[in-house]
């Protein structure tokens, strides 16, 4: 028999291991927070991922992030990121998003299908391995580090691999948060053009709400709109990814059975979409009936904030500059390149929904 003192005491001693490392990344993001209402340009979840690289470089806490703090640091990325996807869910309301028109949304979902393969052919280009194409892809076509995790968990991708694709996407967004406004007018466009861009470009929502609020309160609300037409995607993409690795698995466990029955029975399935993913819909559902109130609804963007600031500093604690400059560089570079592609795309789209 199973002692129940015992399970509560393993249970406490699991939350022991874990808790220093939570404590730390709830500090960080309450520290982002506090920068991003000092100096608005500056995307909160942006601040958390720097956090947390430059907690895990210096000398004096990179004692900490790779010992004591890490299995909660580890714990935040993993399991927090997957709560703050569900409260993104929050920010979509599907009303607002069909007041685009048809024509609207089928641009803008053309550009997320067209810069995820297009990334997906840069990766082999650039003969990147294992879920690293896939996983900038999806970043970058659709929401930066929450599609990232969301996708890492359909795939079964280990955690340390899911480092790379969210520095690279922090990287090519906060360039998007510098470069972007400088080429507002040389390209001639409106404010509400160069929202459409951003919210179809710009990779994470933070930074596109960075970006576009540079060009005032008419890109803003142009680009928030667009780039949540963009999020929608992520249930659909991540379930097609999901049925794609469970038929895969399955191949696999036939040829299993034929000539070892033991590992055969040992293969687990991943879920088609995970359930956070459907609590990301249903929270998306139930803006969209208009039932939550304001404070609902602020409450709700509160909460994404502290989870997906944790995760995004425990991510961020994992990315060891050294190692990144010796094994990242490819990868830098086909990223840089996505960003080219994605921003090109973007602008095509723009151009085509204001004839």
């Amino acid at each position: 028999m199973v002692n129940p003192e015992g399970k509560r005491s393993g249970s406490r001693e699991q939350i022991l291991v874990i808790a220093p490392g939570l404590a730390v990344a709830l500090a960080a993001v309450a520290v982002s927070l506090l920068l991003h209402s000092l100096v608005p340009m500056l995307p909160a979840m942006t601040i958390a991922v720097v956090l947390g690289i430059a907690a895990v470089n210096l000398p004096g806490t990179s004692t900490l992030c790779q010992g004591p703090c890490r299995a909660g640091l580890n714990f935040a990325g993993k399991h927090f990121m997957r709560a703050g996807i569900v409260f993104l869910g929050l920010k979509l309301s599907l009303g607002d998003i069909m007041d685009l028109g048809w024509l609207s949304v089928g641009l803008v979902v053309a550009v997320v299908l067209l810069s995820f393969a297009g990334t997906l052919v840069l990766g082999k280009l650039f003969k990147l391995e294992g879920d690293t194409p896939l996983l900038i892809a999806t970043g970058f076509s659709i929401c930066g580090a929450s599609a990232i995790g969301a996708m890492a968990a359909v795939k079964g991708t280990k955690h340390e691999d899911t480092v790379l694709p969210v520095a690279l996407v922090t990287l090519c967004g906060t360039l998007a948060i510098g470069i972007l406004p400088l080429l507002m007018n040389p390209l001639g466009l409106s404010p509400l053009e160069f929202g459409q861009w951003v919210g179809a470009g710009v990779h994470d929502v933070g930074q596109v709400v960075a970006t576009a609020q540079t060009a005032g309160a008419v890109a803003l609300s142009a680009a928030v709109v667009v780039k949540l037409t963009r999020v929608v995607l992520l249930a659909p993409i991540v379930g097609v990814a999901g049925a794609i690795e469970r038929k895969r698995q399955a191949r696999a466990l036939e040829l299993q059975r034929a000539g070892n029955v033991e590992t055969a029975t040992s293969t687990r399935f991943p879920p088609v979409i995970p359930m956070f993913v459907v609590g990301f819909l249903l929270m998306a559902a139930l803006r969209t009936t208009g039932w939550l109130p304001e404070s609902g609804i602020e409450a709700g963007a509160l909460a994404q904030d502290i989870a997906l600031g944790a995760a995004l500093f425990g991510l961020g604690s994992s990315v060891r500059v050294r190692d990144l400059l010796n094994t990242g560089a490819r990868a830098t570079v086909m990223a840089l390149c996505s960003w080219l592609l994605i921003g090109t795309l973007a602008f095509g789209a723009v151009h085509l929904m204001n004839i």
